[in-house]
């Protein structure tokens, strides 16, 4: 395996971080209730871990400028432009299936 610097690590990631978030940004048919069902976290867990790392840092960040941050927009305006009633179906999957961090 390819010795990264401690540099090149936190630059890939990174950058990896930001072509997800791109990618997301692409896919704003794929609900957040999907992205829970299947993979378990969604944009909004995404905001979180941000926002924790930037207070593990000593950075103070709110859940809407995390939020703003991960949805390249006012989390609001995101809902307003993309988030659809969820399926009946999608609801009792999540129910089932969500982990502690959202009951």
């Amino acid at each position: 395996m390819t010795e990264l610097t401690k540099e090149q690590q936190t630059e890939f990631e990174a950058a990896a971080f930001r072509r997800l978030l791109a990618h997301l940004d692409a896919r704003g048919d794929v609900q957040n209730i999907d992205l829970m069902n299947l993979a378990g976290f969604c944009r909004n867990c995404l905001a979180n871990w941000y926002r924790d790392a930037a207070e593990a840092s000593g950075v103070a960040l709110s859940k809407d400028e995390a939020r703003a941050i991960v949805y390249g927009m006012p989390y609001e305006a995101w809902r307003e432009r993309h988030q659809k009633e969820a399926a009946p179906a999608a609801l009792a999957a999540f129910e089932a299936n969500r982990p502690d961090t959202h009951r």
